[in-house]
Order: C-alpha cells, then structure tokens, then sequence
C-alpha cells in the first residue's frame, strides 16, 4: 500500500469518512516525537474560479483562527493544530478524540434514560454558553455532530457549520458574495436557520431535538406535529419522561425562537432546577401530556435495582358485636403475621441487595456520568441501557468464586494494560499481574509477542479500545469463562518507522477469555479470538 503524506507531514492512517464537503482522515504527525494522531479534515471549494478561491482563503483562514480559538477555551471542543493548503484544497489538523459519536452509541446501547439525558445537557450546554459568548452559532447540532469522549465520558463539540458554509462561498453577477446552501441538517435546524438566519436559540433547537433522539430514537422527520401550533408531538413515545423534563425540551424546541430559552444560560439553569419554566401550551393534551405513572413505573425510575418499598398495610379494624377476647386474639394473630412478613421481606431484600451487579465500563476509570452503560448479560447479544432492563437477582444459594464483576473488570484492566505493555516502556510487571498459565507465555514469557516486538524495535500504538458487552459469563470454583465483544483500533510500527499493514485494524471482535484465581487474584489463563464481528 503507497503511503499517503499531506503537508509533507501528516501520514495518513485510513479515511474516517467523506461527504460532499470533502474526506476526513486518521493520520499521524511524523514531525512530533510522540507520533501524535490527529484528525484531518479535507474540504473543498464549490467552484474553480481564482476570484472566489481567493475569498474563500481569506475566509478560511478567518474561520480557521475562530476554531484555534474555540479549541484554546474549551476541552469538549478540538483543539486546531494547524491549517493549510495544497494542491487548491483546504485542509484542517484537529485533536483526534477517541470516542463514539452519540448516534453510534445509542445505535450499540439503546436509549438513555431521564437521568442520563439530564447529565449530558448539563455537560454540553456550559460549551454552548462557551461558545454562543464568542457571538458564534455551531449550526450543525446533531447526534452525529457530538463525540462522547471514552477517556472521560463527556460530550464534545465537532464540526461547527461556519467552515463548510465558507466552502459554499460563491460570487452573485453584481459581484456580491453568498452561500450556495444553507448549513444544517434537515429535521435538526428550526425554520430561521432553513432561511439562512440562525440565532443562539436555533442551536437549542438542536440540542433538544437530539436529546429527544436519545430518549425515543426518533428523529425529527419521524415525529408528528400538532397543526395548531407547529410544535412536535413526541411525549408518547416516552412514557417514564418527568413532566418538568418534558417541558423543557418542549420549550427548547418550539416552533419560534421567541418561545424558546434566550440563552444556553438559561436553559442550563432551568435543568439545575434554579429557574421554572412555563409550560409549553398545547393543543393536542391527549399526545403531549404525560399519563400519570403506574407505581411499577415509578419503583423502576425513581429507586435502584433490588430495592424494596416499605410493606405498608392499610389499618384493620375489629368487627362490630365482638368481645373484648376476641379482638385481642385477632389483633394478637395480625401483629404475629406482621412480625413474619417483616422478617421474610427483610431477609428477601439483604440477599437481594447482596447481589454483585455488573456493568461493562470501557476503561479501568470511575463509572461514566453521562452515558448509562450496558448491562453485563449472558444472553446472545447486549442489552440496551433502558429503564426496563432490571436483572433480576440470583438465588442467595448460588455463588462462584470468581463473580461476573471480577471478570469484567481484569479484561478491562487488560484491555487499559496494553498501551504499556506492547510499547514502551513494555511494562512486564503489570502483564504479569494480570495474566497466567498460556496467556503469560504468548505475551509476556520468552519468546512472547512482547519479546518479539523489543527485538524488532516494534511497538504497538493503540486508538479506541472498549469492552462492549458480555456475551456469556460460565463459573466453576476457581476457573470461569467469558466471552465479550471488544472494538480495538491498533497500529503496528515496524523498526524502520513504517506501519505494518497486515497486522493494523480497527475492528470488534468476539473474545473468548479463560480466567483463573490465583491466591484470591483473578487472572486471564488463556484467550482467543472467536470472530470479527465488524472490520474498518
């Protein structure tokens, strides 16, 4: 494969992705002693005319600084590194961040939840305050356009509108310049941005039309709006939504920007609950109003898995025309079966509350506070992180040496590890705590991969790395099996400084790993690769 170099700098690793704006790669910086990977956004003019070329560089170079300085104040927004030209294509160098964007996430994991959805507005609208105070409008807001960060879990910024609309820059017969298209994505973008004309609350528009997206998986051509007021109508299909939260991404969403929150301020402070906002007026009640809740309902939102509402029981009063012995008896016979429920239900929730639960994380770091994570399950495929998928517990009597819990988290350790261990500083020791038996040999004894690489002055250096899902968890005493699927990017760099090609991917694979304890240690005996699920 002929090696593609940009700028006589950048070396390109593979395409992201192309559009009618242009490509966008993964390259390498081979002027930067650590090799730093960086994003490379390629964008081309819409026509050849050197008198509109020229205004698009100046423009270019205008929106370029705007983005270097975005990047300077914000780290949910790309820093730029550099921007050039060449060959009469316009080339930007920005922070590659490992992540997902939000619409893959939800396409892997299924639909957030109200609290979930409340952590990623609180975490995105101080970047909107950020950014709206430069006096700049994204435009472009859209699950596709927001990267959840793994190594953090917050949401950032990509792809702001103002250098693509630059690339439509075209020149009218008086001499005057425009914009061959509008900027934004249809359904996304309220009706001032479709006529050129957006505003602050035009971004909030888009950032509740998303956040609706991550609570109903619908987008916007896929709600219904109400004739009278040109509102959408989309409270039906999320039922276990608060009414105050409701409200708010209605307000976020109305048809006119007048209605709408002034400011991301504004809205931010109406979710932290320090301002009250009215309520949207409707007038289709039956579809936009929230049904009241059934008590199942608001067990599953409002309390943890495996908690258990006090037994409550309405007061018993003695039948008329009895003696003053008989009640006793009864009332003695009812405080009796009190006592014996108490003891059954409060055995029933410590064995239910001493259930280990398991959740797949992506790093060895705390738990993610934006995105609701998978549940570990041992069926065929992973489950969503919706409000239904409530595991029930195991039985009390059933217990493994080796829990489910433990095992996902020494493969995320391993997972974490291998930064360090097939690049420098090749670090043996924490290979060594994590694994045994044919596992340690293949990469960490004599002869290893880990030998091999030092010998051959080769190294490994490693992009996206994620424990996806569980797919099976099987226990015995010391010894268990787990088969999860893991999504890896990694590079092969040869002695010579060159990528090895056949030994570089980015693909998910079913992994099957066999784990040992060891002195009260859980370690991986042995792995292997199932299938490739998905190659890019």
């Amino acid at each position: 494969m002929t090696l593609v170099f940009l700028n006589n700098r950048y070396q390109v690793i593979r395409v992201l992705g192309s559009g009618g704006f242009g490509e966008t790669f993964l390259a390498e910086d081979t002027q930067m002693p650590s090799g730093r990977r960086c994003v490379i956004k390629q964008l081309k003019p819409v026509v050849d005319n050197p008198e509109v070329y020229q205004l698009v560089q100046e423009r270019f170079q205008r929106e370029a600084a705007i983005l270097e300085e975005l990047g300077g104040g914000s780290n949910q927004i790309p820093r730029l590194y550099a921007y050039f030209v060449e060959k009469q294509e316009f080339y930007l160098v920005q922070e590659y961040i490992e992540g997902q964007t939000l619409a893959q996430k939800l396409q892997q994991y299924g639909l957030l939840r109200e609290s979930s959805v409340r952590e990623f507005l609180t975490s995105i609208l101080p970047v909107m305050v950020y950014v709206h105070s430069k006096g700049i409008v994204h435009r472009d807001i859209k699950p596709e356009n927001i990267l959840i960060r793994i190594s953090d879990n917050k949401p950032v910024l990509i792809d702001f509108g103002a250098v693509k609309e630059t690339m439509r820059t075209m020149v009218t017969a008086t001499g005057n310049s425009s914009r061959s298209i509008v900027i934004g994505t249809p359904g996304f973008m309220p009706s001032e941005q479709s006529v050129g004309r957006p505003v602050f609350a035009s971004d909030l528009y888009s950032l509740g039309l998303t956040a609706i997206y991550a609570l109903t998986g619908k987008i916007p051509q896929q709600l219904q709006t109400d004739p009278a007021t040109g509102d959408f109508v989309w409270r039906h299909y999320a039922l276990s939504i608060s009414p105050s939260f409701a409200n708010l991404l209605d307000k976020a969403i109305a048809s006119h920007s007048r209605d709408r929150y002034s400011s991301a301020k504004e809205m931010l402070q109406a979710l932290q609950g320090r301002t009250i906002s009215p309520t949207v007026t409707a007038s289709s009640p039956t579809l936009i109003s929230d049904p009241p809740l059934s008590s199942q309902q608001q067990t599953v939102i409002s309390t943890p898995p495996g908690y258990q509402p006090p037994y409550t029981q309405p007061p018993i009063s003695a039948p008329k025309n009895m003696g003053d012995w008989q009640k006793a008896v009864i009332m003695g016979g009812v405080i009796g079966s009190f006592v014996i429920a108490g003891l059954w239900l409060t055995r029933g929730q410590q064995s239910t509350q001493s259930e280990p639960k398991t959740t797949v994380t992506q790093s060895i770091s705390p738990a993610p506070t934006v995105l609701a994570q998978p549940q570990a399950s041992s069926n065929a495929s992973p489950q969503p992180p919706s409000v239904q998928n409530v595991i029930p517990p195991k039985s009390p009597s059933v217990t493994a040496a080796i829990s489910r819990q433990a095992a996902v988290e020494v493969i995320n350790k391993w997972i974490a590890a291998k930064k360090v261990l097939f690049a420098p500083p090749f670090n043996r020791q924490l290979g060594a705590e994590i694994t045994t038996g044919e596992a340690y040999r293949k990469n960490i004894g004599s002869g290893s991969s880990l030998d091999w690489l030092q010998n051959n002055n080769s190294y490994y250096r490693y992009g996206v790395q994620r424990l996806d899902s569980v797919e099976s968890f099987v226990a015995s005493g010391d010894q268990a099996t787990i088969e999860v699927i893991v999504t890896e990017d990694r590079t092969l760099y040869k002695g010579d400084g060159n990528i090895d090609r056949e030994s570089t991917a980015f693909d998910t694979r079913l992994v099957r790993y066999s784990l040992l304890s060891e002195t009260g240690q859980v370690k991986i005996s042995d792995y292997n690769s199932v299938k490739v699920l998905h190659k890019s």
